[in-house]
């Protein structure tokens, strides 16, 4: 089971991504002219040039260039998850248009579409895949500049199709509108991509190092190292333990540190991406 879960575990994840997104798209944003950026924000924008066609349909025609360039400099696995991708949430777009609902207020709009389409977008690239057109090239820029977060790379490509969307449409409410969902969008999928893998790293001084990094592994089941240190103004040689482990063991980790050492001094941080044994693995894929 496991392994059929890490072999076909990301075509769930790029399916349901895929349907979140063109929900949150077809529902809450395109009923109101406003857009989330991509190949589908552009494709919006050429139905509104020519009065004729449908977003989705249109997705599909200015995505067929891109996906060879995709195929070519990614790899397969890539090029036919974005397929899927592409296909299904280019579908379900025209299909979720055909459900009118009563048109929410712009804000309202803005907000929950450009959350909604942020999770769907995220839950594609953490499967290694993506919906195709421009998160193609935004993978590839990706492999380029890789201390950039992706969620990033993809606001400011955005950028030019919410301006485009203001040009077109003659309405700069619907291009800031427009702005605010491509900002929302990138920071759910930074969140999605980065900030669900949270972890903490602790440095602690305390003359009972031994103790705390003993207890650390027997409690916490995670490995402690020592740094060298020296007290400023004693100029007494200290160890200061450093450990990284999971959010939800932070407050564990501090109980545990006081009831050795009730004078300890403890630092905290926030870190993402930890990897190695009892964390993530780094692949040549990942964002």
């Amino acid at each position: 089971m496991e392994n059929l879960r890490e072999k076909y575990g990301w075509i769930l994840a790029t399916v349901l991504g895929s349907a979140v997104f063109a929900f949150g798209f077809a529902i809450f944003l395109a009923p109101g002219d406003l857009n989330a950026g991509g190949i589908s924000g552009l494709a919006m924008i050429v139905v509104e040039v020519l009065g004729v066609g449908s977003v989705g349909a249109l997705s599909i025609l200015l995505n067929l260039p891109l996906f060879i360039l995709g195929g070519m400099k990614i790899g397969k696995r890539f090029f036919f998850g974005s397929m899927i991708g592409m296909v299904l949430s280019s579908v379900l777009i025209d299909l979720f248009a055909l459900y009118s609902i009563p048109m929410p207020e712009p804000l309202l709009a803005v907000l929950y579409g450009g959350v909604i389409c942020g999770i769907g977008l995220g839950m594609v690239f953490v499967s290694g895949t993506s919906t195709g057109g421009s998160d193609i090239l935004i993978r590839l820029l990706k492999l380029k500049y890789r201390n950039v977060p992706i969620g990033q790379i993809s606001m400011a490509f955005d950028g030019l199709i919410v301006i485009l969307t203001g040009l077109v449409f003659q309405d700069v409410s619907k291009a800031l509108y427009s702005g605010v969902t491509v900002y929302l969008s990138g920071k759910v999928v930074d969140a999605m991509v980065y900030n669900f893998d949270y972890s903490k790293v602790a440095l602690i001084i305390s003359d009972e190092h031994e103790a705390i990094a003993r207890e650390i592994g027997l409690q916490l089941d995670r490995g402690a190292t020592y740094l060298l240190a020296e007290g400023s103004y004693s100029h007494a040689p200290k160890k200061v333990v450093l450990a990284a482990v999971k959010k939800q063991q932070l407050a564990e980790l501090k109980e545990l540190v006081v009831h050795i050492d009730p004078n300890a001094f403890i630092i905290v941080q926030e870190a993402h991406q930890v990897l190695g044994d009892g964390f993530s693995r780094y692949t040549k894929d990942s964002l």
